[in-house]
């Protein structure tokens, strides 16, 4: 067991230092033991962190994340949240004011009592031995260096921390509505990243995260009765027993009412866990890692979780083919946090819906082991680019494998929660940071629904095949590198062949739309012609398909002259031609059908609806 665990984390250090040659990555070595005292909700930690500055910079400083810190009153959390709540969204279904909270948060932070609220306080920290001047800014550790980092260097940091586990509010804390003990998530001082851009030391006001690749070993002592499920590799299973010991092993725990759970986690970056002395632990191998599902059993999630292993085994044969293998060898479903939350090798979910909700908040939370484990954008500059592509991939997954989705359009829910938007008024720039959005509702969409609607209107754009190619590629060349917008476009662009500067510049920098129209029709020397009209600012290449009484179709392609290329035929069952590319320049675009008026049936722009039109009441016309 210990030697497969070490083989397989070298080579996932090697994979990474491979990934360097294109963009430079700190790393991170963290060693850390902490003691819970699950009684007090409190634990004390010692943590050894080998940071490797691997950036051709000098450090003066360095950064650390202290997340807890938010859950106290008056915290920017507590005050942004109950902010946003006196923001008017409109009236719900039955008449009433509908305000822009976050229904987890709400302003309870605000009403936490001292034994309620969370907190990281740091006792003592050294570099390379020698103690270091320091300065808590809430959620923020700022450390002045007495020695700069140098290039290409290392140092060792050496902390003693106290910490008590917040009531649940916010995807970490005690006792959630499920009965959770512990859902321990953003639990210890985290270095900050620091690339190309320079040091991200974000405060954590609500939304996501973006963290330093590295090795993680964790030795998490706790009362005997608790069984932890979590990040990274069990490394003494016949110690612990709980489930992980292999079959007909003898458990043998040590003496005394606490056990020490030993994990180690190869090139991750963060490190999640989760306890609970009422946890039921399954497994069941899926390919060539381990799945495990952590649940407290009642009536209703022994009805539901035993189930999950077998959806499981079939959306990772979806996933595996369309958007790359999962590198590690065990990953774990753990019934805790609020709702759904990913981290490495682990997600916290909630767990006592029907099985399709949890087996959709399983699929997008797993997603995220793609989007925000191994690609990890930052996700404060990108959230899109996680949760947006997240919830592409989630949505054919389920499509492809629950028989209740199977004719419906699998992104129809993300085309009409961002036309919602729209109508609503409240849209902002993709390219708005997470955290600076002006209501929870507008960030929301944009990054899930918007986000997923930029990947299949792409499809759209450079031909479904292309993308998904593209995807894969994107997979291969940036896993493990931190990709931004830029790099993912590039992929595409060479992937496809059609340049897509544009796209980037209009959906995500701006918030101009798509709107075209059918201007009118008449005939010309025989011959039906038709006027199409571009009445959004955003311009798009337009796929016009022509139905005939005699049942002949015809789609008239249109690329845009800024693609300067062309996407492939995507039906080979309908005859395509196509024409000069339109001008972003020009509001209307003439075609000639080569066919009398009085022959057509109907005239529609885009029928596959990929395009995000807001208006498609002109989009089509029926004899």
């Amino acid at each position: 067991m210990r030697k497969f665990l070490v083989s397989g984390l070298l080579a996932l250090s090697a994979l990474s230092a491979a990934a360097q040659s294109d963009r430079w990555q700190q790393r991170v070595k963290y060693k850390m033991d902490i003691d819970v005292d699950a009684a007090a909700n409190r634990f004390t930690g010692k943590q050894s962190l080998q940071y490797f500055n691997n950036s051709p910079d000098t450090l003066h400083k360095v950064f650390y994340h202290l997340y807890w810190n938010a859950f106290q009153p008056n915290s920017s959390m507590d005050v942004r949240s109950r902010e946003l709540g006196k923001v008017l969204l409109g009236k719900d279904k039955n008449g009433n004011n509908r305000y822009d909270w976050d229904g987890r948060v709400l302003d309870r932070i605000s009403k936490l009592n001292p034994d309620e609220v969370g907190y990281q306080k740091i006792r003592s920290l050294k570099m390379n031995g020698r103690q270091q001047n320091f300065r808590t800014q809430e959620t923020i550790l700022v450390v002045e260096l007495d020695q700069p980092i140098l290039p290409k260097s290392s140092v060792t940091f050496d902390m003693e921390f106290d910490a008590q586990v917040p009531v649940q509010i916010r995807r970490s804390g005690r006792h959630n509505k499920e009965g959770v003990d512990f859902s321990m998530a953003q639990w210890y001082p985290k270095m900050c990243e620091y690339d190309y851009e320079g040091w991200h030391p974000t405060p954590y006001i609500a939304r996501e995260f973006y963290g330093v690749w590295g090795d993680y070993e964790v030795n998490i002592t706790i009362d005997k009765a608790y069984t932890i499920g979590g990040t990274g590799y069990l490394q003494n299973p016949a110690q612990i027993g709980h489930g992980y010991e292999a079959p007909g092993t003898k458990v043998i725990p040590p003496a005394g009412k606490k056990l020490t759970w030993r994990f180690v986690a190869p090139n991750v970056h963060d490190f999640v866990w989760a306890a609970d002395p009422n946890y039921k632990h399954i497994t069941k191998k899926i390919d060539d890692f381990t799945a495990h599902f952590f649940f407290i059993e009642t009536d209703t999630t022994r009805k539901t979780w035993p189930l999950l292993p077998d959806l499981m085994t079939k959306a990772y044969a979806y996933a595996k083919a369309h958007y790359g293998p999962y590198p590690y060898k065990q990953y774990s479903f753990i019934q805790g946090g609020d709702g759904g939350m990913e981290y490495p090798m682990a997600t916290l979910i909630l767990g006592t819906g029907k099985l399709d909700g949890l087996y959709g908040v399983s699929v997008h939370e797993w997603m995220h082991s793609w989007y925000q484990g191994m690609l990890a954008t930052n996700e404060s500059l990108y959230p899109w680019m996680d949760e947006g592509f997240t919830t592409f991939g989630e949505d054919n997954i389920i499509q492809s494998t629950l028989d209740s989705n199977a004719n419906k359009w699998a992104h129809e829910g993300s085309y009409a929660n961002y036309f919602g938007l729209i109508r609503s008024g409240r849209e902002e720039p993709m390219s708005t940071h997470a955290d600076h959005f002006n209501t929870n509702n507008g960030y929301s969409v944009s990054s899930y629904s918007k986000g997923a609607v930029f990947l299949e209107q792409l499809g759209y754009i450079i031909g479904a095949a292309n993308r998904d190619k593209g995807l894969l590629r994107y997979y291969w060349e940036w896993r493990f590198k931190h990709p931004n917008l830029n790099d993912f476009v590039r992929v595409m662009e060479k992937t496809s062949g059609i340049q897509l500067d544009w796209y980037k510049m209009y959906f995500v920098n701006t918030t101009k739309h798509i709107d075209y129209a059918l201007d009118s029709m008449y005939e010309k020397n025989g011959n039906a012609v038709v006027r199409l009209r571009r009445k959004g600012l955003m311009p798009m290449p337009v796929d016009f398909v022509v139905e005939t009484k005699d049942g002949r179709k015809v789609n008239h392609y249109i690329p845009l002259d800024l693609m300067f290329g062309t996407k492939p035929n995507e039906d080979a069952t309908i005859q395509r031609i196509e024409h000069d590319a339109w001008q972003w320049v020009a509001p209307t675009y003439e075609i000639s059908l080569n066919v009398p008026f009085n022959q057509l049936r109907s005239v529609e722009i885009d029928p596959s609806q990929r395009m995000a039109d807001i208006d498609r009441s002109n989009n089509k016309a029926v004899d």
